[in-house]
Formats: structure tokens, C-alpha cells, sequence
């Protein structure tokens, strides 16, 4: 039958101050009787010495007087808690005993009489006539300093064992007592320990941390536990993989967030009480990461918080893979339906024997695609960018929308501040916004106007549409993830993947609305770190005219 482990750690508890109980028991009462004879030799001694130096009895012993002896040493022994006082004479013959008044005559017994005939007091453990006692004798002087007796006075060793006891029986009933309550706070303490433990058993504990170390190294993505104070309490391998760190995790255990992340908004303290947050894109040691952090409750009380982050990178390279699938079917679908239109168009005026038209019709398509094509290409470096701008202008003139590529773009490198992919996602998003907006304006559409230029300062973004614009009632929302005005379909996450990879670079946003109707959307990401522009404020950004 296996015990459990309250009635394990209450058993041991119980155990180990029985012991310790009874080995202080030992040590006290050794250290009692200790005391006891020496404190019992001392009073032994002094009795002796002061008896000795009396005159009427050194008058009594140098004239063996017994008779007066016995009525003096009766007044003596009558204030005196001794065991027994023998006066001797200077030949080791008993002149008085208090307990036994039959010896006197007699030879003194104990063989420790020598040393006091010298005139040096004793203090020995001898058994004389009435067992083994504890005596002190001192020598008897006359006036001329002789040695003419001697005066013992003695405790038996019975008598001093009957005084430990009593001391240490009091000193036990006071450990039972302690004792009794010992057994009563290891009961309810044990209780304590298993509630806290949640009832789990300690071989239960350990194959769940051994799980849960496990479980932790197997995630695939980083994982960082923090307490209240924000100072670390796990972290796993992904984590510190993720976050280009050495150390192991027994080193980095206790340590502030702050030591292991550089100071984000994401881990301040206002932010970080406010509420739980799902895959925000934040930036961990020049590393963009999509986290989450969740709050650790127990009893209403905050423990701290467990954040999970992946690189965003990777998540990108997949989306892009997807996206760039999906441009390229968009692409050719497009492509397929213009020239399925044209080819058409075609054939009705060569049915028609419109030969010179049709030839005309050739070459004016033939320019108009060129043109726009080599503009792109001159303007701008990246491959990836200059097929997006293509897909989505032919994207646009499939929905009846023109886009307006400004004179001035330009973009002969890449943005130092910003990845390809976060370029890409921005432009997309801004020009698709902008051409559902102008879908649903009033015919004609006017056309999406774009501004692309990087300059050694900044890179300038600008989409300016004559679209349906901007509700004023979710105008200080757009940036929030969820918040869309499209009809249908999944949205709510264009602009506020823009806000966060502006942000996170240090770039700013500025809406205004278009004249006489629309929305201009401009965007300033810096080249160099020491020379960005101040980022200004949410309401700023939302409110820029």
C-alpha cells in the first residue's frame, strides 16, 4: 500500500522532532546533572569551610568534647539541606554523624581523608556509610594552624539524581505538550502544501515538469514565461534560438525581460496590463516576430504572462509564396481575358475586311502595354515590385480603374529600413484599397494616382484615389486589425499590416482626404536611422490634411 505524500511528509515531520526531542531530552538532563554536582559540590564546600572556622567547635574538637559536638552540630544540621555532616578528629575518628549517630568512635571510611589531615579542603564522590554521596571535606585548624579535625559535608548521589528527574520530567511534559502541537501544525501543514501542489503527488510533479520540459523544447516556436515582475521564469530552445542568445536557460532564469529583449512597447507595463494580445507584429532584437502574450491567473490573483512569438519571416516567405501564386494565376487570368477581348475585337474587323483599322488597333495596343512597361522597369530595380505594379495596373483596367504612375518615381535600390516583402505587402494593399474605393464612386472613375521614390532621406510612398474616401465615424479605427469598409470577404488586416511594419521602422502615415473627394494616403519611411523624421502622433497620423 503506497502512502500518500501528505501522510509521507506528516509522518516524516513527526519523526524527525521525536528524535530531535529525545536527543536534547539526553543532552539536558546530562547537562542538568552536570550543573547539579557542580553547583552542589560549591555549596558542599562552602557549608564545610564556614563550619570549620567556628570557634565552638574547634574549641569541642581540640578537646573531643562529643557531647557539646552533638548539641552545636544538631543547630547546624537543623539549617542545612546536606545529606549528611561527619566531624572527625585529627586521627580520622568520627566525633559526629548526623545520620548515623552509632559510628562515632569509629574510623572515618572513604580513603580521602589524607590530603584534608594535610589541611587542603576536597571535593570527591565517594560511598561511605550511607551509599555514594558527593562530599566536600574541609580541615579544622586550631590557633596555632594545626590540623585538629575535619568537617564533611555530603549529598547523596540518590538525592541529586531525584532533583534531575523532577527537572527533566517538567522539561518532558513540555515537549509532549510541543510535541502535541507539532502533530497538529504538520497535520494542517501538510494539508497546506497539498493544496497548494494541487493535490499532486511528488512523483506526479516531477513527470509533469519532465512533460512539460519536453512539450516546451518541442514547440517550434519561442516561448517566454514571466512572473509578475516581468523577470523571467522559462524560456525554451526556439526561444532563444529565435533571439540570438547563448546562454543557457538556468542562466537567464530571474532575469528581467528587459536583459534578454530590447525595450519594446510590447513589454511595457501599461501595455502589458491592459489586456491579452493574438499575433501582433512586433520587433525582438532586430527580428520582426508575430507574438502573442496571454495573462497566468491563480485565484484572481497575476502571476505573470506567457508570450509566444514566430518570425515573421518565415510566415512571409509561405504568404509570399502563396501571393505570388496567386498574382501569377490573377496575372494570366487578366491576360487571358484582354487578349480573348482583343483577340475578338481583332477578328470582327478583319471580318469585316477593316484591315487598316485592325492594324492600327495593333499597334496602339502594342504601345500602350510597352510604354507602361518600360516605365516600370526604368523607375524601378526590383523584379518582385515591377511585377506587382504591372499585375495590379492590368488587375485595375480589367475593373475599369487607370493607374497614374507619377513622373517623378523612382526606386534604383532597395529600401535599407525595409524587407522586399513588407514593400510589397504596403504597395499591394494601398493599391487595392485605392481601386475598390474608386469601384464604388460614381462613373467615371478617376485614376488611382502613385508616388513611389526613394531618395537618400526616405522612401515616399503616396496613393491618392477620388474613391467613396473614409467614413468619419471608423476614421480613428482604420489602423486597428479587424476594421474594414469593404462589404465582403476577408479584410480588416491591409492597413493595420501597414501600420505596424511603418511603425516598427520608425516611419510615419499621413491620411488626408483628396479634392474634391477621396483619400491620399502617404507614407515616409527613413533611410538612416539618425536622420528619420519624427513619427507623429496616432491623431496626427489620422488627421494629417
Amino acid at each position: 500500500m503506497k502512502l500518500s505524500f501528505q501522510i509521507k511528509l506528516f509522518i516524516s515531520l513527526v519523526l524527525f522532532f521525536s528524535g530531535l526531542f529525545v536527543l536534547l531530552g539526553i543532552y539536558y538532563y546530562q547537562d542538568v546533572s552536570r550543573q547539579l554536582y557542580q553547583e552542589m559540590s560549591t555549596r558542599a564546600k562552602i557549608q564545610a569551610e564556614e563550619i570549620a572556622i567556628i570557634p565552638n567547635l574547634r574549641k569541642a574538637v581540640a578537646d573531643k568534647d562529643i557531647p557539646a559536638i552533638n548539641q552545636f552540630m544538631h543547630q547546624v544540621v537543623l539549617h542545612s539541606d546536606a545529606s549528611f555532616i561527619v566531624v572527625g578528629d585529627n586521627k580520622g575518628i568520627h566525633l559526629f554523624h548526623s545520620a548515623h549517630g552509632e559510628v562515632v568512635g569509629k574510623k572515618l571510611i572513604g580513603g580521602d581523608n589524607d590530603a584534608v589531615l594535610r589541611g587542603i579542603s576536597t571535593t570527591t564522590i565517594r560511598k561511605g556509610g550511607l551509599g555514594i554521596s558527593l562530599r566536600s571535606k574541609a580541615p579544622i585548624f586550631d590557633d596555632n594552624h594545626q590540623v585538629i579535625g575535619i568537617i564533611s559535608v555530603g549529598y547523596l548521589t540518590s538525592y541529586l539524581d531525584t532533583i534531575t528527574l523532577s527537572k527533566v520530567i517538567n522539561i518532558f511534559i513540555a515537549a509532549v505538550l510541543l510535541l502535541a502541537a507539532l502533530f497538529i501544525f504538520s497535520w494542517f501543514f501538510t494539508r497546506g502544501i497539498k493544496k497548494q501542489i494541487f493535490s499532486l503527488e511528488p512523483r506526479e510533479i516531477g513527470l509533469l515538469v519532465r512533460q512539460q520540459k519536453a512539450m516546451m523544447e518541442s514547440i517550434y516556436e519561442g516561448v517566454i514565461a514571466v512572473d509578475s515582475e516581468l523577470r523571467i521564469e522559462v524560456i525554451n530552445q526556439a526561444a532563444r534560438k529565435l533571439l540570438g542568445l547563448s546562454q543557457p536557460t538556468r542562466l537567464l532564469r530571474g532575469h528581467p525581460i528587459s536583459e534578454v529583449i530590447a525595450p519594446v512597447p510590447f513589454f511595457t507595463r501599461e501595455v502589458i496590463l491592459e489586456n491579452d494580445t493574438h499575433d501582433e507584429i512586433c520587433r525582438f532584437n532586430q527580428l520582426t516576430v508575430i507574438a502573442s502574450r496571454v495573462r497566468i491567473m491563480l485565484e484572481d490573483e497575476l502571476q505573470g504572462w506567457v508570450i509566444t512569438f514566430r518570425d515573421r519571416n518565415e510566415i512571409d516567405s509561405l504568404s509570399a509564396q502563396l501571393s505570388q501564386v496567386k498574382r501569377y494565376v490573377d496575372n494570366l487570368r487578366i491576360m487571358r481575358h484582354e487578349q480573348l477581348n482583343r483577340m475578338t475585337t481583332l477578328s470582327g474587323l478583319l471580318h469585316m475586311g477593316r484591315y487598316d483599322e485592325a492594324v492600327r488597333y495593333i499597334q496602339a495596343q502594342s504601345e500602350h502595354a510597352q510604354e507602361l512597361l518600360d516605365f516600370i522597369s526604368a523607375r524601378f530595380s526590383s523584379p518582385t515590385l515591377c511585377g506587382l505594379l504591372l499585375g495590379k495596373a492590368a488587375r485595375a483596367r480589367e475593373k475599369g480603374v487607370a493607374l497614374a504612375f507619377d513622373p517623378l518615381c523612382e526606386m534604383a535600390r532597395p529600401c535599407r529600413m525595409l524587407g522586399e516583402a513588407e514593400l510589397i505587402s504596403i504597395i499591394g494593399n494601398l493599391l487595392d484599397n485605392a481601386i475598390e474605393a474608386t469601384q464604388r464612386s460614381p462613373l467615371p472613375h478617376d485614376p488611382v494616382e502613385v508616388l513611389i521614390l526613394l531618395n537618400e532621406r526616405e522612401l515616399i510612398i503616396e496613393v491618392a484615389d477620388q474613391g467613396i474616401g473614409i467614413d468619419p465615424t471608423i476614421r480613428e479605427h482604420i489602423f486597428e486589425r479587424g476594421m474594414t469598409t469593404k462589404r465582403s470577404g476577408d479584410h480588416g488586416i491591409g492597413l493595420y499590416l501597414i501600420a505596424s511594419y511603418v511603425t516598427q521602422v520608425g516611419g510615419s502615415i499621413e491620411v488626408s482626404n483628396n479634392a474634391p473627394r477621396g483619400t491620399i494616403f502617404s507614407l515616409f519611411i527613413p533611410e538612416m536611422g539618425d536622420q528619420a523624421r519624427p513619427v507623429p502622433t496616432l491623431e496626427e497620423q489620422y488627421y494629417a490634411t
